[in-house]
């Protein structure tokens, strides 16, 4: 019933989802706190992507058509979210997309397993039937990992997810990869690639960056990934969030 001409349209539609996530049952109710934060950070941001978002996602790029088993992990907000656009950048970079929650539940985990089945992706992992390993220094449901992707992955984007499991799985020896508005989180410092930048936006984009990188040569992306420095883009990304008055 909304008109396309609101202002604010586009989040709104985007704050609906996550309403109907909740009603469905695969949503955590804190999840609706979390995509109130990154709502209130995308305000700030002017809601677009920026230059250093934009370099951060032709790094991550580069870094999964690179790996060997390169896994994209999903909770309830990303499905809820982009769950088509999901899948299709997973199919674009030959990746893995596998149900890794906070709050996990056999129902919960069923749902989006469901979910993902019903959009042509049955091969989700961290699924109740898959082969889960647990990672001993996690000390919350996200320790476990399923035993073909974030177990055995040597590059994991993890979007919206916790600045703990970020830590941890880089400490181990993977490329962390995050999508996460706010600069300043433990997620974000964290990761080795941090995109600064709103799922629906980012995840879209990448797709369409791959489309080109799939066909550059392998020395070209490892150039692209030695001159990143993820230190320096937080700080470029988090200079861009101005609070403009236009009270007179």
């Amino acid at each position: 019933m909304l008109s396309k001409a609101h202002p604010r349209y586009e989040s709104l539609v985007l704050r609906d989802k996550i309403v109907k996530a909740s009603k469905e049952g695969y949503l955590a109710d804190s999840a609706m706190i979390a995509h109130g934060r990154g709502e209130a950070f995308d305000y700030l941001l002017g809601e677009k992507t920026t230059l250093p978002a934009k370099r951060a996602m032709y790094v991550t790029v580069a870094l999964m058509i690179l790996s060997k088993n390169p896994v994209i992990s999903v909770n309830g907000n990303t499905t809820a979210l982009a769950i088509e656009e999901i899948i299709e950048f997973a199919r674009e970079i030959d990746a893995k997309i596998e149900i890794n929650l906070f709050y996990r539940t056999d129902e919960r985990v069923d749902k989006i397993a469901k979910l993902y089945a019903d959009h042509g992706y049955p091969e989700i992992l961290g699924s109740n039937d898959d082969e889960i390993e647990y990672i001993n220094e996690i000390k919350n449901p996200r320790a476990s990992a399923s035993k073909s992707g974030i177990y055995s992955a040597d590059t994991v984007l993890v979007p919206l997810e916790d600045g703990d499991r970020a830590e941890i799985l880089s400490r181990s020896g993977k490329n962390i990869i995050t999508i996460d508005l706010n600069p300043l989180s433990r997620t974000s410092k964290m990761s080795d690639v941090s995109i600064v930048d709103n799922v629906v936006r980012a995840i879209p984009f990448m797709t369409k960056i791959a489309r080109d990188l799939k066909s550059q040569d392998e020395s070209l992306l490892r150039e692209m990934i030695e001159e990143f420095d993820n230190e320096t883009n937080l700080k470029e990304s988090l200079d861009l969030f101005k609070i403009k008055e236009d009270i007179k």
